[in-house]
């Protein structure tokens, strides 16, 4: 009997705002819709990425009501009738949920899903297609899930780490091993021990299965938001989709995937149902402009100026303003982000601190800037 084949769509989550790139970073232009690294957008790179093994008419983009217009200028035309505009923000495990029954309906039957942030940096593009599409050959078995798991470089507390185990379950054309357990993000000490330890790899937030498996699982591990969901995908395609969604979305579980789905699936006692393909493809979740910094020169002291300018006396800079000669002498290791109406300056080392600056703002309603 021949194999089953299965249709590969992507499900890309773009509905974060970024706030630790404000001021260039704003409600409505949040950091994936922005060229944070090189001249196309963050979700422009994403979608690009999946260009060698999945169309762009089986593209599914998960955002917000307030973005989907902007998200919609960055997508290709044939991606951009599978918008999906949640009413409220509900994390990754009701946004993917919300993807899965869409694909679902447009399908007719089952398919498999990648499941990948709209903002991650990836140096190595063709190796990642190949290990994707592989990550996709493990998931088409029922039941499996996939998640990319990026090889530390360092003893990072400010990632969640996949615990894997020491053999591997297969090796061609890249390792593929069984998950043991997902840690939360983890103390310096702990981190230390993790990367020393040589099986643990960084989350990425790269996942992939069958629609059946994902909604089975939902089904098991947040049966609530199922049942709301399934009452919402008889009315896709009606009058009814709409007042149906603002109705139910904000009552679902607001929890994300790796919490309600792939920790508990990697507690059931039988065999392995989350497997871990190792990912050596320059990964950045580039998390704050001194990320930009790091990836945009080779050497710490270097500056990097966005815009015309000169450098007197000056090291380790990250300078953005675009519109404006900037002449700088003495300075070093700042971040210095211009853009009309706002301007940011602060020491390199306090660059993940630039949201408490957002979260300022709004505690006095300075829409206006946000």
């Amino acid at each position: 009997m021949a194999a089953e084949k299965l249709t590969a769509h992507a499900v890309i989550l773009a509905g974060g705002r970024g706030t630790r790139f404000w001021p260039r970073s704003r409600t409505r232009t949040p950091k994936q819709l922005l060229n944070i690294v090189g001249a196309d957008s963050m979700l422009q790179q994403t979608v690009a990425r999946l260009q060698p093994f999945i169309p762009a008419d089986r593209i599914w983009t998960v955002t917000n009501a307030e973005q989907s217009a902007s998200v919609r200028k960055h997508l290709p035309a044939s991606a951009r009738k599978h918008i999906l505009a949640e009413p409220v923000g509900r994390s990754t495990a009701a946004a993917i949920a919300l993807a899965a029954i869409h694909i679902r309906h447009a399908q007719k039957s089952d398919a498999l899903m990648a499941v990948l942030p709209a903002d991650l940096y990836i140096a190595h593009p063709k190796k990642y297609a190949k290990i994707a599409q592989l990550a996709l050959k493990v998931a088409h078995v029922p039941g499996r899930m996939v998640v990319l798991g990026i090889p530390p470089s360092r003893p990072d507390t400010g990632f969640g780490y996949i615990q894997c185990a020491k053999k591997a379950a297969s090796t061609n054309p890249f390792p593929v091993f069984s998950v043991r357990a997902f840690q939360e993000k983890p103390d310096l000490q702990l981190a230390k021990k993790y990367v020393a330890s040589g099986n643990y790899r960084w989350n990425a937030g790269m996942f992939f299965w069958r629609v059946s498996t994902f909604l089975d699982s939902l089904k098991k591990y947040l049966p609530k938001t199922y049942a709301a969901l399934e009452t919402l995908a008889a009315t896709i395609g009606t009058r009814k989709y709409e007042s149906k969604l603002r109705s139910i979305y904000p009552r679902l579980e607001n929890i994300a995937v790796d919490y309600a789905i792939l920790e508990p699936a990697t507690r059931e006692k039988r065999p392995s149902r989350v497997f871990m393909i190792p990912a050596d493809i320059g990964w950045n979740d580039i998390g704050s402009w001194t990320a930009v910094h790091e990836q945009s020169t080779s050497a710490a002291h270097q500056n990097v100026l966005a815009g015309a300018g000169h450098m007197l006396e000056a090291e380790g800079n990250f300078i953005w303003s675009p519109t404006k000669f900037v002449a700088a002498i003495g300075i070093r290791d700042l971040v210095v982000v211009e853009t009309p109406d706002a301007l940011l300056i602060c020491p390199r080392h306090r660059s993940q601190d630039v949201g408490k600056i957002v979260k300022w703002l709004e505690e006095r309603g300075r829409k206006d800037l946000l």
